[in-house]
């Protein structure tokens, strides 16, 4: 692979962002660890949706402002470079491609399980082992083909949760294709199994470790803005849809599926949308629904690779990674940043061999971890950059962070509660601890390798190096 002067390609249209957007909100969280959410909280489990969509939007429009105003690679890792300084930049890159790595994990563990509906006695470690190389191919050919990728692969998962949705109101309404002779379900079993909080306030809280993965990896809309056409136009349109894709693709689908089926019954093995109709009777319907789920997992990984790569390609520019991220093919790609996300995912094919039953939790909780430090830089970069602008330069913002500065404060708040969740709950807390121990080390690293040397900021030699 030949390396490019000119970097990076915008070749990503409107079209590919716009689902590129709905598909980093709708995976592996939705159609797998919805099932753990609803355990925790049970039908109150909505509730937790529209609070933590809320503070993710919030999150969504900060990187908006900045990447509308800035589209540059590397999105918030360069961000938080120039308004909290060279360390937090370090930290967010590297942690972010932490987080796409582990949200990866996550991802190819439920494309085996997935596969186990259909092939039980095949090991999962197959399943996994395959997709990683075949993703990882595809990344290497051109970001045009990881767009349209992503486009129809959203395109499947949007249209089977809609037609879902509509499915599952005729279940309730009129009991169309019920096993028992077509007895219409209505919303009872919404409240009358415990409650609609049968857990308390308690369950709500700690479902909010698992909800916030669900929603990990929307930020990849940022990245996007390195290689969009037009950001200052596609950007805005595709943040903006996301309060309404929360409602319909998290609270309204959740809620059809609990009034279906008694939450209390819904277990984790396997996708609960396909354990439902499967149950329900309607055998094609879970069939062409683990078809959907499958193909939600491949987008979720594609996305994964290709928003870990830019951010370490970015990175590479700024001289906080090796110099070898920054090369690119002829095709505009960052060869070396997806080669080394795929060999790095070859550490879930270890772990669905040595512990399948556990590995989804472990790597969800820490993914959350990852996922929310994230978003607290996000917001922490946007808010110092905005007290940096003259009120000239706010006047001119294109797209502005709304209810200033309220907003972006309340969503930081509610990050650091979730930190507190965390700690406080004792499955979650070993993500705590992972999560400090990474930063810790980054830090370490960034003081040893990473940190500007000299009275021109020059990099430290070990990443200047060729």
């Amino acid at each position: 692979m030949q390396e490019q002067s000119q970097g990076l390609q915008r070749g990503l249209s409107a079209r590919h962002i716009r689902f590129m957007a709905l598909g980093s909100a709708i995976g592996t969280g939705l159609f797998y660890g919805s099932a753990s959410a609803i355990q925790t909280a049970g039908p109150a489990v909505l509730l937790a949706y529209v609070i933590g969509g809320a503070a993710v939007y919030m999150v969504m429009r900060a990187l908006g402002e900045m990447a509308v105003r800035n589209p540059v690679a590397g999105s918030f890792g360069q961000y938080a470079s120039t308004g909290l300084g060279p360390l937090a930049g370090f930290l967010l890159g590297w942690t972010y491609a932490f987080e796409m790595i582990v949200v990866c994990l996550a991802d190819v563990t439920a494309f085996g399980i997935y596969m186990g509906f259909w092939f039980p006695d095949v090991p999962r470690w197959i399943w996994v082992l395959g997709i990683v190389f075949l993703i990882g191919g595809l990344n290497l050919l051109s970001v045009k083909v990881f767009g349209e990728l992503e486009f129809w692969l959203s395109l499947l998962k949007v249209g089977a949760i809609v037609a879902m949705i509509g499915g599952g109101v005729a279940i309730m309404l009129f009991g169309f294709g019920m096993a028992d002779g077509g007895v219409a379900t209505g919303i009872h079993n919404l409240w009358t199994h415990g409650g609609f909080m049968p857990n308390g306030i308690a369950g709500v809280i700690a479902s909010f470790a698992v909800v916030m993965f669900a929603f990990g990896g929307i930020e990849i809309i940022g990245i996007t803005a390195g290689e969009a056409r037009d950001p200052q136009r596609v950007i805005p349109r595709a943040i903006n849809a996301v309060p309404l894709r929360i409602l319909l693709f998290y609270v309204l689908t959740l809620a059809v599926l609990m009034s279906l089926y008694p939450w209390h019954r819904i277990g984790s093995e396997g996708s609960p949308f396909v354990q439902i109709f499967s149950r329900l009777g309607i055998g094609s319907a879970a069939a062409v629904l683990n078809i959907v789920v499958i193909s939600a997992a491949v987008s979720a990984i594609n996305s994964d690779i290709f928003g870990a790569g830019r951010m370490l390609y970015g990175m590479a520019v700024q001289r906080q990674a090796p110099r070898i991220f920054a090369s690119v093919s002829r095709k505009g790609v960052p060869w070396m940043t997806v080669v080394v996300m795929a060999f790095a995912l070859l550490a879930g094919v270890v772990l669905n061999y040595v512990m399948p039953e556990d590995v989804f939790t472990l790597i969800a909780s820490i993914a959350t971890f990852a996922t929310v430090w994230v978003w607290l830089m996000i917001l922490l970069s946007q808010v110092a950059l905005r007290r940096r602008m003259s009120r000239a330069e706010v006047a001119a913002l294109k797209f502005p962070v709304p209810f200033w500065p309220v907003a972006p404060l309340a969503a930081t708040a509610f990050m650091l509660f979730i930190f507190g969740v965390l700690g406080w709950f004792p499955q979650t807390r070993a993500a705590l601890l992972v999560g400090a121990v990474w930063l810790l080390l980054l830090v370490v690293a960034w003081w040893c390798w990473g940190r500007p040397r000299g009275q021109e900021g020059a990099p430290a030699s070990s990443f200047a190096a060729d």
